[in-house]
C-alpha cells in the first residue's frame, strides 16, 4: 500500500456566522490509499476550534500513510484502526477519521460493496438533513427559510447566541413563520449561561424548536446534564460530547449527542458510542464540519441509526469538489456504488493550496 495526499482550499458560498466565529472558508486535505491498482479517499479539514491546520493536517496524515505500510492489504489496515493498532491515542480524531474513510471506501471497492452493506445496512440509507441558516439579519433568515423549505427542505437548524438574545427570538420567530411546515433545531454553540438558558428555552419551545444543540459552554457536562432535565426543549450534547467517555458519562442526562466523524474519530469510533447510548434514552444526532461530499459521506452510510441528520456541509459551499451523495432538495443519500459512493469532479488550479 501507499498513500498520497493533495491540499484544497473550499470556499462557502456566502460567510457562516455562529455565535464564536464567522467562517469564509476553509482548507481540506485528501489522503488517498492506494493498493493493487484500486484507490479510497477521505478528508480532514482545517478547524480553529480543534487547533488543526493544514500544515498539522500534512504531517499527521504523511505519518499515517507511513504506518499503512506495516499491513499487508488494506483489509488488514483497516481492523488494526479499528482496534487501535494503527493510529494511536495521541492522532486526532480528524485524522483517524480521514484514514478510516479511505481504508473504508478502498475496502469497500475491492469487495465490490458499498460501505453502508460493509457495517450491516443492506439498503442505501436516506435521511432528511438539517439546512444550517447562520446568524443573519431576520429579513435575510426569513428569505432563506422560505426558500429552502421550497426546495424540500424538512429541517432547518438555526444558529444563536448572538449578544442580544432578543435578535435569536426574532430570527425563529420569522423563519417560523416563513417555513411553518419545517422542524426547527436551535444551536447556540455554548453561547448562554444557565440562567439565559433557562429564560429562554420555554420561549424556543412556544415558537415549536425540536431540540437545542449545546446551549451552554462546554466544559460543564454536569450543569449541561441538569439543564437537559429542566428544559422544556429535548437538549442535544455537541462539544460537550467529544468522545466515547464524554458520551457515557451524558448518556440518559441528555435527549441527545451530535456525533461528528471528525470529532470522535470516524465512522467505527461512531458506532461504539451509537451503541453505547443504545436503551438510554439519549439518541444519536449525526453532525459535520463544512467539508465536501467526500468528508461527509462516511456519514451518510450511517444516516439510518440516527434520530437527527446534520450532513449538511457540502451545501454550504460555493464549489462541491466531489458528489455522489445529493443533498440540494433536503436529503442525503448513500448509493449502491463500491464503497463510499463518492466520485470527484474537476477541480480548478486556483483550489489547489
Amino acid at each position: 500500500m501507499k498513500a498520497s495526499q493533495r491540499t484544497i482550499h473550499l470556499e462557502l458560498a456566502e460567510p457562516l456566522r455562529i455565535s464564536r466565529s464567522t467562517m469564509a472558508a476553509r482548507d481540506a486535505v485528501w489522503l488517498s490509499v492506494e493498493h493493487d491498482g484500486a484507490s479510497g479517499h477521505g478528508e480532514a479539514v482545517t478547524s480553529v476550534y480543534y487547533g488543526l491546520d493544514a500544515a498539522t493536517l500534512r504531517r499527521l496524515l504523511a505519518a499515517a500513510g507511513t504506518d499503512l505500510v506495516r499491513h499487508r492489504n488494506p483489509e488488514s489496515a483497516l481492523e488494526a484502526l479499528r482496534t487501535g493498532e494503527l493510529a494511536g491515542a495521541d492522532t486526532p480524531p480528524a485524522v483517524t477519521a480521514a484514514l478510516d474513510a479511505a481504508l473504508l471506501d478502498l475496502v469497500g471497492k475491492r469487495a465490490g460493496t458499498p460501505v453502508h452493506r460493509l457495517l450491516g445496512t443492506p439498503e442505501p440509507p436516506v435521511a432528511a438533513t438539517a439546512r444550517t441558516i447562520g446568524i443573519t439579519s431576520p429579513r435575510r433568515a426569513a428569505a432563506e427559510a422560505r426558500r429552502l423549505a421550497a426546495r424540500g427542505f424538512e429541517v432547518l437548524k438555526v444558529k444563536a447566541g448572538t449578544p442580544d438574545p432578543e435578535d435569536d427570538v426574532e430570527r425563529v420567530r420569522v423563519i417560523r413563520d416563513a417555513a411553518p411546515g419545517v422542524r426547527l433545531l436551535l444551536d447556540p454553540n455554548g453561547a448562554w449561561t444557565v440562567a439565559q438558558a433557562m429564560a429562554l428555552l420555554p420561549r424556543f419551545a412556544e415558537l415549536g424548536v425540536e431540540a437545542v444543540e449545546q446551549p451552554l459552554a462546554p466544559g460543564h457536562p454536569d450543569a449541561l446534564g441538569a439543564l437537559a432535565e429542566r428544559s422544556p426543549v429535548p437538549v442535544i450534547a455537541d462539544e460537550d460530547a467529544v468522545d466515547l467517555a464524554d458520551v457515557r458519562r451524558l448518556a440518559g442526562r441528555v435527549q441527545g449527542v451530535n456525533v461528528k466523524l471528525a470529532k470522535c474519530g470516524g465512522v467505527h469510533a461512531a458506532l461504539r458510542i451509537a451503541e453505547a447510548i443504545e436503551g438510554s434514552g439519549t439518541a444519536l444526532m449525526l453532525g459535520c464540519l463544512t467539508a465536501s461530499s467526500l468528508g461527509l459521506a462516511p456519514a451518510v452510510h450511517l444516516a439510518d441509526r440516527a434520530r437527527w441528520a446534520d450532513l449538511d456541509g457540502h451545501l454550504l459551499l460555493a464549489h462541491d469538489p466531489w458528489s455522489g451523495i445529493g443533498g440540494a432538495d433536503g436529503f442525503v443519500r448513500a448509493n449502491t456504488l463500491p464503497g463510499l459512493g463518492v466520485r470527484p469532479r474537476e477541480v480548478s488550479r486556483e483550489d489547489v493550496a
